[in-house]
């Protein structure tokens, strides 16, 4: 027996449907009953919960653009070592590899940020949210001595974030001899130069998966 999905749920579904309809038609061109056929429903159903596609539309794009921000955020609150906690945001900044939904998608909304002006103050907003995240993260190290800064926070902050976004678009177009592991080495290359901290900290091994519980 089918247990019925509850609004929040059936929402979350949409989003997930939106974001795999941009993804093959491109976050400005698509249509209704393109994100109805992702989401095996009628486009009456998809505008029941969302009356204007707009809304779904940039709701899906938030939940992608969350991992980049909100989620290292909360992932790095109870680090107290500026050392591990620059390394850690610089490691959880790329994407995974190739078929990165969350990146894909950002470099689809960046193509349509000069056509659209929401989705370019989406993107305005989150680059800035990043820039601020890791100035906090260089002068909370320059003030604890961990860190001796070559420039200004704000402007290796800038540069951070920018390395970032030129590595994941690379990652994501296919780059036939650049991946995430190389990509991250790069960035923590330039971070050591401009914190004088050779950043070493070796990385956390993959959790593994939990246990299934047994059922009867």
């Amino acid at each position: 027996m089918k247990t019925r999905k509850s609004r929040a749920q059936r929402r979350q579904d949409l989003i997930e449907a939106a974001r795999r309809a941009m993804l093959q038609h491109g976050t400005d061109r698509v249509l209704l009953n393109q994100v109805a056929e992702q989401a095996g429903l009628t486009s009456g159903a998809v505008l029941y919960h969302y009356p204007d596609l707009r809304d779904l539309l940039l709701e899906a794009h938030h939940a992608g653009m969350e991992r980049f921000y909100e989620l290292r955020v909360k992932k790095i609150a109870d680090i107290s070592d500026p050392v591990r906690k620059l390394v850690v945001t610089i490691r959880s900044g790329l994407p995974t590899d190739a078929e990165d939904a969350d990146v894909r998608l950002l470099c689809e909304l960046g193509g349509a940020a000069g056509r659209n002006r929401v989705y370019a103050a989406l993107l305005t907003t989150l680059y800035d949210r990043q820039v601020s995240m890791y100035q906090m993260i260089l002068e909370l190290g320059a003030a604890q001595s961990a860190f001796t800064l070559a420039a200004d926070s704000q402007t290796i902050a800038r540069n951070l974030v920018a390395l970032e976004d030129a590595y994941g678009y690379r990652i994501v177009a296919r780059h036939p001899t650049l991946h995430a592991a190389e990509a991250v080495e790069l960035i923590l290359s330039y971070a050591r130069l401009v914190t004088g901290n050779p950043l070493d900290v070796p990385e956390e091994p993959a959790k593994p998966p939990r246990a299934r519980k047994a059922t009867t």
